[in-house]
């Protein structure tokens, strides 16, 4: 498999403060990546640094080869990224399939018939038939969650990046959307996801990547980083989630 994406030595501050220090990813095209680590460890902004929303203070983020940082074709390059975010994002006063649809036609000036065609098929790959013509208030934290996945899949990205989006969701509405994704991973997509679903993550990563304090702590299988991992850092991490299970 080649590279799609290459994060080379990326450095993130905020003022003084140092976000992401000397990080160094890279994310072959049909894999599937997930970051865990605590709250504040930097995770987020590492997406939204890949996804061109924060500058970045040193390094290169590379996607098929090309800088997004110093291209003149940022725009272009950007368009092979999808990014889902927690809060969802959807316009509260479009319906669904507008919602969907508004970036295909505006953005890649695609056919309103034709967009509309591809969100019919995606919704109904996702389970929400029917729903083309409800607001963003008529539906569940799990509905919305699904069609913001719809709307960055409708865009063809190369490169789809989940941030946390199961945070936000009461449990029950939890397994809709993360088994969503992990059809998603049998298609073959590439894909970068930010969780604290560890059950999750086990099931649906080809690597696991840990960061603490804005660095890369251990980067494993996921069959190695839960059973054995190699960090002290690692494993105080992942025996906090096992005390919460056994009580």
């Amino acid at each position: 498999m080649s590279e799609l994406l290459e994060v080379k030595h990326l450095t993130k501050r905020f003022g003084d403060s140092s976000v992401l220090e000397d990080i160094n990813i890279t994310v072959k095209k049909g894999e599937v990546v997930v970051i865990l680590g605590p709250s504040g460890c930097g995770k987020s902004t590492l997406l939204r640094c890949i996804n061109a929303l924060e500058d970045i203070q040193g390094g290169e983020i590379l996607i098929d080869g090309e800088n997004i940082v110093r291209s003149p074709k940022t725009s272009d390059i950007m368009s092979k990224v999808g990014m889902v975010f927690q809060s969802y994002d959807l316009f509260p006063h479009l319906n669904v399939i507008d919602n969907i649809t508004l970036a295909p036609r505006k953005v890649q000036k695609r056919p309103k018939a034709e967009a509309e065609e591809e969100a019919r098929e995606l919704l109904k790959r996702v389970g929400l038939s029917g729903r083309e013509k409800s607001l963003p208030r008529e539906l569940s934290g799990g509905q919305k969650q699904r069609v913001a996945i719809v709307r960055a899949l409708i865009m063809h990205p190369e490169l789809l990046l989940f941030d946390e989006v199961t945070a936000a969701l009461d449990p029950e509405m939890v397994r809709e959307v993360l088994e969503v994704i992990l059809d998603l991973a049998k298609q073959g997509r590439t894909m970068m996801i930010v969780t604290h679903e560890m059950q999750f993550a086990k099931a649906i990563a080809d690597r696991v990547i840990m960061i603490d304090s804005g660095t890369i702590v251990e980067e494993a299988p996921p069959e190695q980083f839960f059973t054995a991992p190699a960090s002290e850092r690692a494993k105080q991490f992942l025996s906090t989630f096992t005390y919460e299970n056994v009580r």
